[in-house]
């Protein structure tokens, strides 16, 4: 869900919480040793976030906010910010060249370069928070047992 959050509108802010959970606490940052990722330079976007980045001639920067049952990526265009708000059951990240992270949800995507060590662990600590807390909230599927 791509959303324009500039302006402090609560109806939007309860939308994302909603999406993706409220904020992490004080606590749970520390535990966690940050939440948000560092400057992300924009390789290529899909068609809809790219139709906004080309407004303007600035660097194509973004950021990524973890919370607690998705993620945050935020970028800016003009004077405006964006965010795309990806929860986890919709959250596909791959690997493709060797600083190269692909960041998908739904018809959205966003090729992100890592060229800092810092960039590849928060890539690393988002993947593993996802496997160790969303996955395992989902329920196990029944198996049927052989009779005998």
């Amino acid at each position: 869900m791509l959303l324009n959050v500039s302006y402090n509108r609560p109806k939007i802010k309860e939308k994302i919480d909603r999406e993706v959970g409220n904020a992490f606490s004080l606590m749970e940052r520390i535990k966690l040793k940050g939440i948000g990722s560092g400057k992300l330079f924009i390789d290529s976007t899909s068609v809809q976030i790219h139709n906004l980045m080309i407004l303007d001639n600035n660097m194509n920067v973004c950021g990524i906010e973890m919370r607690p049952n998705g993620i945050i990526l935020t970028f800016r265009s003009l004077l405006e910010t964006y965010a795309l708000v990806i929860p986890f059951w919709k959250l596909k990240v791959y690997k493709g060249q060797a600083d190269v992270y692909s960041v998908y949800c739904d018809s959205y995507f966003v090729k992100i370069k890592a060229k800092d060590k810092s960039n590849h662990k928060f890539f690393q600590k988002l993947l593993n928070y996802k496997l160790e807390n969303y996955d395992s909230k989902l329920a196990e599927p029944q198996r049927k047992t052989d009779p005998q």
